[in-house]
């Protein structure tokens, strides 16, 4: 029970903080101007004929590689810039408390930005009759690809003093398992390489899980997979930050 008071006030004070700073609030601003902006004007959604948020979940992930490592940079670049970080570990908690504590925070943050979209799927709702399971489903997923982008900005911010050095390689990485199963690249690679390869690379990749989740699919190993990405990259800073502390 102590463990998890721990991860309870920290995950509070750590959400509270990006509260105190303008760009909170600008970037919740730019995240649904986005939004907006790619899925009622760039994918002509009134011109369709179809209420559907498909439009919206293709963009997300797009949206989501630049914006989430936004918010996820600092986490941890900003501990070892300003020498909190050996202040940070002398509080009764441990190491994976704090990672699990900054990464609900962040993961909460971006939840709530996620939720202020709700007049999209209203919007839907009115000029037409979508179906409610695979827009719930959609949101379940684009909570959990946030989850995984954040996981992977959690690792880069614990290698850096640097939040611009941070969010440089974040960006590549989750640019890495969005191709890694792009349509586009897979049939590309589907030319000189092996189909079990290919596969075995597609089912790496953020957007197959999330293109199957968003469908209405709520497939056990879909959630598993992002469970898992999340798990590794979060040990991962966890490593990185002991290494760091032993040095």
């Amino acid at each position: 029970m102590g463990a998890l008071r721990n991860v309870k006030t920290l995950t509070k004070r750590e959400l509270a903080e990006y509260f105190v700073s303008p760009a909170a609030y600008v970037f919740i601003v730019i995240f649904l101007a986005l939004c907006g902006f790619f899925t009622f004007m760039i994918s002509n959604f009134f011109k369709g004929n179809e209420a559907s948020l498909a439009t919206f979940f293709i963009w997300l992930p797009w949206l989501y590689l630049f914006l989430v490592p936004a918010v996820g940079m600092h986490l941890w670049s900003d501990e070892r810039r300003l020498g909190t970080l050996e202040l940070l570990f002398t509080l009764p908690l441990t190491v994976f408390q704090a990672i699990l504590s900054k990464f609900l925070a962040a993961w909460l943050f971006v939840g709530l930005a996620l939720l202020l979209t709700f007049p999209v799927p209203f919007t839907a709702l009115y000029l037409g009759d979508p179906d409610l399971g695979a827009i719930v489903s959609g949101y379940i997923g684009a909570f959990l690809l946030a989850g995984g982008y954040l996981a992977v900005v959690s690792m880069t911010s614990a290698l850096t003093r640097s939040q611009v050095v941070s969010f440089i390689v974040a960006v590549v990485i989750c640019l890495f398992f969005i191709l890694a199963g792009w349509p586009p690249v897979t049939d590309m690679l589907v030319e000189w390489a092996p189909r079990g390869v290919v596969e075995a690379v597609a089912a790496c990749s953020f957007m197959t899980h999330f293109d199957s989740i968003q469908r209405g699919v709520l497939d056990s190993r879909d959630l598993v997979y992002f469970g898992s990405v999340i798990v590794f990259f979060l040990s991962l800073t966890g490593i990185i930050l002991k290494n760091h502390r032993a040095g």
